[in-house]
């Protein structure tokens, strides 16, 4: 059996202050109480009267631990609720909650020598999550008998059962011959952007197998770039469960505005809606006791005055605020239409389909760049732009770029970009896709950055697409009109693609410069993050405006009811 865990009226209760915990009503009510007591009963070492959790944690977290212990089958041992996923803003007070919830467990477990960990991203952090729960032994006089520490090995032993509480740094090796009764994985934003995470947290979860009353919590505040990886994915699903879409065994609790408050501005010096101090307090659980509006309005301002790059990732950290495609002021204008213009069913063939002529953009660079192709189509009813694009990289990017390496594996899944493990491979990709367009006689035109492109120039003919099919687009300023072009499509709705997420994080990564009257994006501008999907729809853009028209074939006669088959 699973239980519903779903929230579907969350707006409205992080609007009203209400819990988010969904109804439970097959909990073990005397064993969850008995967890409560315990918790209630330690106190926290690093403020001032060290005061217990009783009077100094909010009713939110006594839920969780309520309903995390309280969800232990009695008959089978299966825990109903094997993981939890909880999304809370920095200050908080989660690290030190969570060392609490996993002392807890260690006192209430039935099993001997069971093994509990707590994992985070940093030595830093997991020295104050061993701080935190030595300290709340050493504050009670019976728990100092009943426990032993072995600070050098950041291990607390319960002597009772033989179980322990293991504080570790994520890594390859955390769970080498571990069989855990419970894990806590702290900051699993931060976690994802390790190269190896989904390698560990697959092993983590593995570990849990034999034990059916194992458990996950992970308890993490919003990334500061847009989700990627583990992370990604387990918020994903954890509101898949919230809002009913799906059923599991997560339970997810999630502090985060709803989507109207997360919009930013479109009136240009305005401030976002998220950033009116009166809805903050949806989000902060904990307020009154570890953090305050008050004192977060003063980092606000604090953050504001530093510049735009501070404030967004002020507002991810203690606002949960997502990181999307609209919050920057130098953003690029089309990406406030951007997501409203996706068309998730739309595909390369039905593009194929329903144009009257098509064009394509390249835009890539050496073998530690990623090689993009956009595809568009002009409909031949309605003589919308249809967009269609995919991307190509290098195996040896993954280690170049370690930090981006987690949101390209995405890509991968979602079947946007291909990594590709032979140099070259990734040309001949593209070439051959473009032969099968132009099989359709309506590839009018090939435009991609006339500086490095030999190979791609020399595969292409190679396919038959060559002479004044193949179009060298000047970058820089020149693009300037294709920008705009863009940008007035999108906001009239006369621009549609796929819906494509590698798309959208190019699109997100834009900057804009202004240059004399003329506005430019640059990979320069865009830092580290890649803009390459972007540049070969803009390439793509300047041929579409030229109002192309395809070479009339046969089959585009058929089409077109002027010759009977």
């Amino acid at each position: 059996m699973v239980w519903d865990l779903s929230c579907r009226d969350w707006r409205e209760r992080i609007r009203s202050g209400q819990s988010l915990m969904p109804e439970l009503p097959h909990l073990d009510q005397a064993r969850a109480e008995w967890a409560v007591r315990i918790f209630n009963r330690l106190r926290i070492p690093d403020v001032p009267g060290t005061p217990a959790l009783s009077e100094a944690c909010g009713d939110w977290f006594r839920e969780i631990v309520m309903a995390l212990h309280g969800s232990l089958d009695a008959t089978t041992r299966e825990r109903m609720i094997r993981e939890l996923f909880l999304l809370v803003p920095k200050k908080n007070a989660k690290t030190t909650l969570g060392a609490a919830l996993m002392l807890t467990s260690v006192m209430i477990n039935d099993r001997p020598r069971a093994e509990f960990l707590i994992v985070a991203p940093t030595k830093e952090i997991a020295q104050l999550a061993f701080d935190q729960a030595t300290g709340m032994i050493e504050l009670d006089r019976g728990l100092r008998r009943r426990f032993h520490i072995q600070a050098h090995k950041k291990t607390i032993t319960f002597l009772q059962s033989g179980a322990t509480l293991q504080i570790k740094t994520f890594s390859p090796d955390v769970m080498t011959g571990v069989k855990p009764a419970g894990v806590l994985v702290d900051e699993e934003h931060v976690i994802a952007e390790k190269s190896d995470a989904a390698r560990v947290m697959g092993q983590i979860r593995g570990g849990m197998v034999s034990q059916p009353e194992a458990f996950l919590l992970i308890i993490t505040t919003q990334s500061e770039k847009p989700p990627r990886g583990v992370f990604k994915a387990d918020l994903m699903k954890a509101r898949a469960i919230r809002d009913g879409d799906t059923q599991g065994h997560t339970l997810p609790i999630l502090y985060e505005m709803p989507e109207d408050l997360q919009k930013a501005s479109t009136v240009p010096g305005e401030p976002a809606p998220w950033e009116n101090p009166a809805v903050w307090q949806m989000v902060l659980p904990n307020a009154g006791r570890s953090i305050t509006v008050e004192r977060l309005e003063q980092d606000y301002s604090e953050a504001r005055s530093a510049g735009l790059e501070e404030l967004i990732r002020w507002a991810s950290q203690h606002l949960n605020v997502e990181i999307g495609l609209a919050l920057r002021n130098d953003r690029w204008a089309g990406a406030d239409y951007w997501l409203d213009q996706a068309d998730d069913e739309l595909t390369l063939a039905e593009i194929q389909n329903r144009a009257d002529v098509i064009v394509a953009g390249i835009d890539g660079g050496g073998l530690d760049d990623l090689l993009a192709l956009v595809v568009l189509g002009r409909d031949s009813v309605t003589a919308e732009w249809l967009c269609w694009s995919r991307s190509w990289v290098n195996l040896n990017v993954l280690e170049i770029r370690k930090k981006e390496a987690s949101q390209f594996l995405d890509f991968e899944k979602q079947g946007d970009l291909w990594v590709m493990k032979d140099p070259g491979g990734d040309i001949e990709q593209l070439a051959d896709t473009l032969k099968s367009v132009s099989k359709t006689g309506k590839l009018a035109m090939v435009g991609l950055d006339p500086m490095g492109v030999g190979a791609i120039v020399d595969a292409l003919a190679e396919r038959g697409i060559d002479g004044p099919r193949v179009v060298g687009v000047s970058q820089g300023w020149t693009l300037s009109g294709a920008i705009k072009t863009a940008e007035r499509k999108l906001s009239d709705g006369t621009l549609v693609h796929c819906g494509q997420p590698i798309m959208a994080w190019a699109v997100s990564n834009a900057k804009v410069e202004a240059r004399g009257n003329a506005i430019i994006i640059t990979k320069q501008a865009a830092g580290n993050l890649k803009i390459d999907p972007l540049m070969a729809l803009l390439n793509a853009v300047v041929l579409m405006s030229k109002n192309p028209q395809a070479k009339p074939t046969m089959a585009g006669f058929l089409r077109r009811g002027l010759l009977s088959a």
